[in-house]
């Protein structure tokens, strides 16, 4: 029972495919059986809602008259820096930039109020956003100084561009000291008082093509609320990760590099987020289709929280210090429940992504599939996987002579 991509687009424009979510497919399967199921269900649509840090946006603002010459110089959008190692007047944004007098506007020390993430979720809502830049001037860039609003509406791209999102599979993050500690991961209260995680489990996209079978470079995906694609393995992707029997990452693994048009996107699905005593990202939404071609591939979706598990990593030391110490294993369906057994003590547990959110984004990208709003697409190449031999390295410094 083999289909294609093709066919399963034929059916998508003539309204008869059959399309469910990764929740709804494993009930499907348990009443009519992995090949009945294989046979009627054409695409599963998964999805993720939660903090992505290496997520960013490159704008072209256009031309001032007299030109300026921002690459080089120095560019702020509501004080936040950009970058502006490129053209004239391309900059990129990345979602974990802070003010440079950030510790000032604190209301107390660690608060991170403001930053990158914050400044792309009020473009894509449509405010107004000041940019404030210094140049060195040139013959054909004579401008020294600009002091304007800029609206998304007017700029000539606006693109989102993260460099790694929807990791497949990560860390429980606890804190085993007297104190409390401030992480990426959240708040976390001394001896064992809390343990953070964050993905979505059996909706979440990697984990329901563990292998990447169907999702490659080329990927179309629900990015932000709008149309994005998948540019290239994500930063960090390590397909070698430890995995379970059934093919599941049980530590970090795959990760995706996305693209899209921030001008189709929505600020519900972008949010800009602050960690207390971290720093700033952007909460973003992702989902992504997955086209039942064969047995197998049904197989895959039908993974369940029970059937993943992620390592239970200390905060206050083994992290920090790089040391491969794991606590203990532990099930997504475990988390879930809202505590776990550490070391002999019950814990609980807060999930930093958004799980009624990612049901939310599979829904959306199930209707939208269904109305034949949304074709799949044949990845033009595949991401990297098990064979092709990736280690994931840490830096080892080296004396400077």
């Amino acid at each position: 029972m083999a289909k294609t991509i093709a066919e399963i687009n034929e059916k998508i424009k003539k309204g008869q495919a059959v399309v469910v979510t990764a929740e709804e497919i494993i009930d499907i399967a348990k009443k009519k059986g992995i090949s009945q199921a294989a046979k009627e269900v054409d695409v599963v649509t998964t999805g993720t809602f939660g903090p992505m840090c290496s997520s960013g946006a490159y704008f072209n603002v256009g031309h001032t008259k007299p030109r300026i010459k921002l690459g080089g110089g120095k560019v702020y959008l509501n004080d936040v820096p950009a970058y502006t190692g490129i053209a004239a007047v391309d900059i990129f944004l990345g979602a974990t930039a802070l003010p440079d007098d950030d510790p000032k506007n604190r209301i107390y020390p660690g608060e991170f109020r403001y930053g990158g993430g914050h400044v792309i979720e009020e473009l894509v809502a449509g405010k107004d956003v000041r940019l404030e830049a210094t140049a060195y001037g040139t013959d054909c860039y004579p401008r020294k100084k600009l002091e304007t609003l800029i609206n998304i509406k007017d700029m000539n791209e606006a693109v989102l561009f993260n460099v790694r999102n929807a990791y497949q599979n990560y860390n429980v993050a606890v804190n085993l000291s007297d104190r409390i500690i401030y992480t990426y991961m959240g708040v976390l209260k001394p001896k064992l008082g809390n343990a953070n995680y964050s993905t979505s489990g059996q909706l979440s996209p990697l984990f329901n093509d563990p292998y990447y079978k169907t999702i490659g470079i080329g990927t179309k995906i629900l990015l932000g609320g709008g149309i994005g694609y998948v540019a290239w393995q994500g930063t960090q992707h390590n397909p070698n990760a430890l995995r379970g029997d059934n093919g599941v990452p049980k530590r970090g693994a795959g990760t995706l590099a996305v693209i899209g048009d921030l001008k189709q996107m929505k600020p519900k699905w972008l949010v800009g987020t602050s960690f207390l005593g971290y720093g700033c990202t952007l909460t973003v939404g992702i989902g992504v289709p997955i086209p039942v071609l064969s047995e197998e591939m049904l197989r895959y979706t039908l993974v369940t929280d029970a059937e993943i598990f992620a390592p239970v990593i200390d905060y206050s030391e083994a992290y920090p210090q790089r040391k491969p110490d794991i606590l203990t294993e532990v099930s997504y369906a475990e988390l879930k429940d809202g505590t776990i057994k550490v070391q002999g003590q019950e814990v609980p547990t807060a999930s930093l992504s958004s799980y009624p959110g990612a049901v939310e984004i599979a829904g959306v990208l199930k209707e939208w599939i269904k109305k034949g709003e949304f074709l799949l697409t044949e990845p033009v190449a595949p991401l990297p996987g098990v064979e092709s031999g990736i280690v994931f390295k840490p830096l080892e410094e080296r004396p400077i002579p």
